[in-house]
């Protein structure tokens, strides 16, 4: 499986996300690929917030590692699943892939939960570091969701 989650700028939510899923889907002995981009590509090439850094370090996740890089139209058809952190992310996406933009395989990464269906991941880059906790958790529920989704249950039963 090949998943791609997307902010805007790829250096606060998508690359927690991308640290949590990866971390999650190892301990499954799932060999996902799992990347992350930004719609916007204004910090390409740049490593994750440092707020971001430090609470994914303080959960014992690395993504010091990542650099920012931004989302194309081919990435569409690279990908099995595409995993958008809010609507207005989703609507970049579906502007930037244009004619090749597929609606089941785009979605909002909170979709993955039962009770938190058509919500936002919060852009924490206007807060203080509570606001990175707070999304570090949202995005850890929905990973694990992620996760429960996609497998079958023998694989369940063995995880």
């Amino acid at each position: 499986m090949k998943i791609l989650i997307v902010c805007l700028g790829n250096i606060c939510r998508s690359p927690l996300a991308e640290g949590i899923l990866k971390h999650k889907a190892e301990e499954a002995g799932l060999s996902w690929q799992i990347d992350s981009a930004g719609t916007n590509g204004f910090h390409n090439g740049e490593p994750p917030h440092h707020l971001s850094q430090k609470v994914a370090i303080k959960n014992g996740i690395d993504i010091s590692c990542q650099l920012s890089r931004k989302f194309i139209r081919a990435d569409v058809k690279m990908y099995d699943r595409i995993y958008a952190m809010a609507d207005d992310v989703m609507d970049e996406i579906r502007q930037i892939a244009g004619s090749d933009f597929v609606e089941n395989k785009v979605g909002l990464f909170l979709d993955e939960l039962a009770d938190i269906r058509n919500k936002n991941v919060p852009d924490p880059w206007y807060g203080d570091e509570d606001g990175y906790h707070e999304v570090f958790e949202l995005i850890e529920r929905g990973s694990s969701a992620i996760i429960r989704n996609y497998l079958t249950p023998k694989q369940l039963s063995n995880t």
